[in-house]
C-alpha cells in the first residue's frame, strides 16, 4: 500500500506574512479556547463538592446600612473596562512600556520648572491658560441662576448684525440662515434692479387735449432729437462714402507700381545683375579686451564712494529743508484731502447717475421707443374723436427692458441652420464612360 501523506515543503518564514501562513496555530488556538470555556463554566472534575455547593440553612438578611457599607466597600463597575477580560494568562510576560512626556523629561529640568513655577516665571501657554480660566471663573459668576431674571428679554436682541451694503441678496439669505434670524429680512434683499419709476409720468403735451406751451415743448424735444440724428448720418457719411474717390481700375494699377517703386532710381534699377552684389563692409571692427588697472580700479571706487557720501549728504540736506516746510506741507495735505472730498462726491453723483440708467445685459444695446407726438392739425380736444397712437404692450416691455429685468434681444423670426456639406462617397460614385 503506497504512502498518501503529502510531502513537506520548505517555504519562507521570513517575514510575519509567510510565518503566519506556513506555520499551523490550529493546537494553540484549540487550547485557548478550552481555556476559555473552563473560565466561563468552570473545571468541575478538579474542584470538590464542598468549594461548588453550600448548604443554607437560615437566609442571611442584612440591614439597609449594612448593605451601604458591602456597596461602598465594592469596586464600582465603571472600572471593568480596565480590567482584562479574560483570566488566560498573557505569553508575553515582559512588555515595553511607553514612557509618559513627564517621566522622559531630565531630573534637572524638572527641578528647573518647579523653580520658575514658584516664583512665578510662567510660560506664554501657562499664561494664556490662567488668562482663560480667569475669564471663565468671572462668566460663571456673572451668569444669573435659574431664578434669577435680571435681564428684560423682549428689549433684547438676539442674532447677529450683517452689513448689507456690499453682499447681494443670495449671499445676504445665505447669512441670516445660517447665523441671523430668519424672521425679519432686511431691505437689501427686496432691492430693485434700477431706480427708475415702473411708471414713468407721461409728457404733458401728449394728451389728447394739452395747453400751447405743453405741446409746443413736446415738439421742440422731438425736432432737437431730429436733428440730432440728421447730424450723426451726416457726420458717418463725410468720414466713409465721401472721404474716398472713385478710381478706375488703370489708375489704380499705375498708383500701385508708382507706390511700390518710390525710392528706386530707374537706371541703377536697369543695371542691376543678379549675381552681382555690393561689397559689404561691417563698422564695428573687432575690439580687445583691456583690463582695467590698479589705477583705473581704485578712481573708480574712490567716485562711487564719493557719490554714495554726496547722496547722503542731499537727504540729510532735504530733511533739514523739510522741518522748514511744515506749514507748505499741512496746505498740500489739506488741499489733496479737499480733493478727494470732491472726487469722492463726484463718484457717488455718477453712481447715482448709473443707477438711474440701464445695465448691459446682453449683446444687444437698448433702444428706448420714439416718443409719441401729434401735430397741431391733429389735435381734436376730445379723447372720443382721438385716434389711439402707440402701443400699451411695447411700452410695458421696454419698461422692463429699461429697468433690467428683461435683457435686450431682437425679433427672430427665421431660424438659422448650419449648413451641411454633402457629398457622394466613392464607391457611390457612377462612371458614365462605363455604362456605353
Amino acid at each position: 500500500m503506497f504512502n498518501t501523506k503529502a510531502k513537506k515543503r520548505k517555504v519562507s518564514k521570513k517575514n510575519k506574512k509567510s510565518w503566519r501562513k506556513h506555520v499551523d496555530i490550529k493546537d494553540v488556538d484549540r487550547f485557548l479556547e478550552d481555556s476559555r470555556l473552563e473560565e466561563r463554566l468552570g473545571c468541575f472534575s478538579v474542584r470538590e463538592n464542598s468549594d461548588l455547593f453550600v448548604i443554607s440553612t437560615e437566609p442571611e438578611i442584612l440591614s439597609k446600612k449594612a448593605r451601604r457599607e458591602l456597596l461602598q466597600s465594592k469596586e464600582p463597575r465603571c472600572f471593568n473596562i480596565l480590567k482584562p477580560h479574560s483570566s488566560v494568562p498573557d505569553p508575553v510576560t515582559k512588555r515595553n512600556r511607553v514612557k509618559t512626556k513627564n517621566e522622559r523629561k531630565n531630573s534637572l529640568l524638572l527641578r528647573k520648572e518647579t523653580i520658575r513655577k514658584s516664583q512665578g516665571i510662567l510660560k506664554l501657554k501657562d499664561k494664556l491658560r490662567l488668562k482663560n480660566k480667569n475669564i471663565a471663573a468671572k462668566k460663571r459668576l456673572n451668569k444669573p441662576q435659574r431664578v434669577e431674571f435680571k435681564d428684560d428679554v423682549w428689549k433684547k436682541k438676539f442674532g447677529k448684525k450683517v452689513d448689507t451694503d456690499w453682499l447681494s441678496s443670495d449671499t445676504v439669505r445665505h447669512t441670516l440662515f445660517h447665523f441671523g434670524t430668519k424672521k425679519k429680512l432686511p431691505t437689501s434683499i427686496h432691492k430693485k434692479n434700477s431706480a427708475i419709476p415702473a411708471i414713468e409720468a407721461p409728457h404733458p403735451g401728449i394728451s389728447y387735449n394739452p395747453s400751447f406751451e405743453d405741446h409746443q415743448d413736446l415738439l421742440q424735444d422731438i425736432a432737437q432729437k431730429e436733428m440730432k440724428l440728421i447730424k450723426e448720418e451726416k457726420h458717418l457719411e463725410r468720414v466713409t462714402t465721401k472721404m474716398f474717390k472713385k478710381v478706375s481700375r488703370e489708375q489704380q494699377t499705375n498708383n500701385l507700381i508708382k507706390e511700390m517703386s518710390e525710392g528706386l532710381k530707374p537706371e541703377e534699377n536697369e543695371n542691376l545683375i543678379e549675381n552681382d552684389y555690393p561689397e559689404v563692409k561691417f563698422g564695428n571692427l573687432p575690439v580687445q579686451n583691456l583690463k582695467k588697472t590698479r589705477v583705473q580700479r581704485r578712481k573708480q571706487k574712490e567716485q562711487k564712494e564719493l557719490a554714495y557720501k554726496m547722496q547722503q549728504e542731499k537727504v540729510e540736506k532735504k530733511k533739514l529743508s523739510d522741518i522748514y516746510k511744515l506749514k507748505l506741507l499741512d496746505r498740500q495735505l489739506m488741499s489733496k484731502a479737499r480733493k478727494a472730498n470732491m472726487l469722492r462726491e463726484k463718484r457717488l453723483k455718477k453712481k447715482a447717475l448709473k443707477a438711474m440708467g440701464t445695465k448691459t445685459l446682453s449683446k444687444v444695446k437698448f433702444e428706448p421707443l420714439e416718443p409719441d407726438f401729434k401735430l397741431a392739425e391733429e389735435l381734436t380736444g376730445s379723447l372720443r374723436n382721438s385716434e389711439p397712437v402707440g402701443n400699451l404692450l411695447k411700452d410695458r416691455f421696454k419698461s422692463l427692458q429699461q429697468r433690467n429685468i428683461v435683457a435686450p434681444s431682437t425679433i427672430k423670426l427665421k431660424r438659422d441652420k448650419a449648413r451641411v456639406k454633402r457629398f457622394t462617397k466613392p464607391d457611390h460614385k457612377i462612371d458614365v464612360n462605363n455604362l456605353k
